[in-house]
């Protein structure tokens, strides 16, 4: 089985987002859920994950709404593969109108 963390940097203020709302999907399936720390981390989302499709979902409307910050992007949605095991880490620089993520380690 595999593990999953997360990690979120607003790149406006160059700072973590802190209290964004995250949910981890497996198809239609809410596999996990939490909210970002002061440090914009969620250290373990859903448990141990099997092998397949996932979906990870940042609420970056709320977060944006309540900085008072106008957003393209009411939600942040990125779909990965969970293959052999392994720990992931899906980190998510964020902006109003932009965003980028990669595989991290």
């Amino acid at each position: 089985m595999s593990t999953l963390s997360t990690h979120i940097l607003d790149a406006v203020v160059g700072a973590p987002a802190v209290g964004v709302a995250v949910t981890l999907f497996s198809g239609t399936e809410t596999v996990g859920s939490g909210v970002t720390d002061c440090e914009g981390r969620i250290a373990a989302l859903g448990g141990e994950l099997a092998p397949g499709v996932y979906r990870i979902a940042f609420e970056s409307g709320d977060y944006f709404a309540r900085q008072r910050v106008e957003t393209f992007y009411p939600e942040v949605a990125i779909s990965f593969t969970v293959g052999g095991e392994r720990h992931y880490h899906v980190p998510l620089l964020l902006s109003p109108f932009a965003f980028s993520t990669y595989r991290g380690s």
